[in-house]
């Protein structure tokens, strides 16, 4: 049986922006990273290059959206407008493959490779597999901790891996990019509207005032800048910390920086049930808070992270302090029967329950908090999600919601929500007493920390 074959396939040419990442990626390179504007191509260039690479060396090959839930309507059902075919159909020759699976976007080809897609959200869920190429589709939205799960991987089977995408502020993407602009053997570029030309200024006339009368003039420009002008500046829309977050970086707030190691380093947790769990490590230094590290992860128990405390508490010479949980980790369970609380006291943790609080006032205790800190640069995954943590837009009211996106980000900012309501002594109450004579009042309580230990 004699098979037809042409790659790209049906005829496909990259367009004259896109030739300087395609010429790189077609010599052999493993490394790259193209933030260019909305409506660029760049996922168009990458499931082609996919199926030239899978053909060409046979493995697993992975498209990594920010949410698996999003790779089946941005990439699995996505239509061609131009040609009113799907894009997977068009890079992937139907003549090619050996299966096709809808129900988990995956596709088998007759020379054993497979390419599916997959979700930075339930990175964790492709543990135990192995892959030769990856993309990941808007990076700058993705969970960072992916590709420290993804890397080992690649960089074991020689693989590329490729990272597309528009800015969502200053974080893990940009210091991707800036990291590709120094080293050798990286592809980097970033290409705006007016760069490529792809669009006339008519569209981009029309584009940025859709944008401006859906969310005002200032918040319009600056999302029309972002997403067409690649503008890393811009404040991400309903980013909750935008203004805190600009301060820590435009002032340099986030530097190598060490605790006093004669004095405990705290932990301020969000425990997950079947979401992440997140931890930060954190100082006070007067009115300063030194934010020493950051974790997440997903799919463990309790062990596991109590396991790799104490590791890094011994390996850096950190006396434990105490870990600061929500409210209700003395009610819920950890799927032994007990209550977290109750496990962690079990493991040599030493949980205090922060206050009960409103979101909105947990939101405000961040917002006073952020102006007080430092930043250590392992905290860049915890900075990123800070950063992108935004409310929820209705469609339909054409409206930030009150609350917020439930995305990856939130385990890590709802673990600095509990960090801002625990840290700082709750103030002390005077309270004024007209007393009869002859009767002396007993002393106060003291009020030591904030939490509550049970």
């Amino acid at each position: 049986m004699t098979i037809d074959i042409r790659l790209p396939a049906g005829g496909w040419d990259p367009r004259e922006h896109q030739k300087n990442l395609w010429g790189y990626l077609e010599g052999g390179g493993k490394r790259a990273i193209a933030i260019w504007h909305r409506r660029a191509g760049k996922d168009e260039v990458c499931l082609h290059y996919a199926m030239r690479a899978l053909w060409l060396r046979p493995g697993n090959y992975w498209h990594c959206l920010p949410e698996y839930a999003q790779a089946r309507k941005a990439i699995w059902d996505a239509v061609n407008p131009h040609t009113g075919k799907r894009r997977i159909d068009e890079a992937f020759p139907e003549n090619l493959r050996e299966t096709t699976r809808e129900h988990d976007m995956h596709i088998r080809f007759k020379n054993g490779s497979t390419w599916s897609c997959i979700g930075s959200d339930s990175y964790d869920r492709t543990v135990g597999a192995s892959a030769a190429g990856l993309t990941y589709s808007e990076y700058a939205l993705c969970n960072p901790s992916a590709w420290a799960y993804h890397r080992p991987m690649l960089e074991e089977n020689n693989g590329w891996a490729i990272f597309i995408s528009t800015p969502r502020g200053r974080n893990h993407a940009f210091d991707m990019l800036n990291h590709a602009r120094r080293a050798d053997g990286w592809f980097s570029e970033v290409l705006t509207a007016v760069d490529t030309g792809t669009l006339t200024q008519d569209q981009l006339n029309d584009s940025l005032a859709e944008y401006v009368a859906l969310y005002g003039v200032d918040a319009g420009r600056a999302a029309y800048e972002q997403e067409y002008m690649c503008s890393f500046t811009a404040s991400i829309l309903g980013a909750f910390y935008a203004l805190e977050m600009a301060e820590v970086r435009q002032e340099g707030r986030v530097l190598d920086i060490e605790p006093d190691l004669d004095r405990p380093v705290h932990r301020a947790w969000d425990l997950g049930v079947r979401d992440d769990t997140a931890i930060w490590w954190y100082q006070a230094r007067g009115s300063q808070l030194l934010i020493l590290d950051v974790m997440a992860g997903s799919g463990v128990g309790v062990e596991h992270f109590r396991d790799e405390i104490f590791q890094r508490h011994e390996e850096r010479g950190w006396i434990h302090g105490d870990d600061y949980v929500p409210h209700d980790a003395k009610i819920k369970e950890w799927g032994s029967g007990r209550t977290r609380v109750e496990t962690m006291q079990s493991m040599g943790l030493s949980p205090l329950l922060v206050p009960l609080a409103g979101l909105e006032d947990g939101i405000n205790a961040v917002r006073r908090t952020l102006p007080l800190c430092v930043f250590h640069p392992r905290c860049e995954p915890g900075l990123a999600a800070l950063e992108q943590y935004q409310r929820e837009w209705d469609d339909d009211k054409k409206a930030f919601k009150l609350n917020p996106l439930h995305n990856w980000t939130s385990h890590y900012a709802d673990a600095f929500r509990y960090l801002a309501q625990g840290w700082r002594p709750a103030p002390k109450r005077v309270i004024k007493v007209t007393q009869p004579a002859g009767f002396t009042l007993p002393p106060p309580p003291t009020t030591p920390r904030r939490g509550i230990r049970l």
